[in-house]
């Protein structure tokens, strides 16, 4: 069998490069940030677990608040 009729090439055989790291490095930053942001503001423990629940799903938050202030 040659690699010219296999199903599962590899996308590197097509030229084609994938970059990986950024958008992770970016929401890695934004995790410590929030994390500190909203631990920091908490009131109690279970405020603080809230916290970094929160702080998980920060993308959630900007996204709903970026289009809402881009549709209202």
């Amino acid at each position: 069998m040659t690699r010219e009729n296999s199903s599962d090439c590899d996308c590197h055989d097509r030229g084609f490069t994938t970059s990986k790291g950024t958008s992770g490095a970016v929401y890695g930053l934004g995790f410590i940030g929030a994390a500190i942001y909203f631990i920091g503001h908490a009131a109690g423990f279970w405020a603080g677990v809230l916290g970094f629940i929160k702080a998980l799903i920060w993308p959630v938050f900007l996204v709903l608040k970026a289009l809402e202030a881009l549709y209202s």
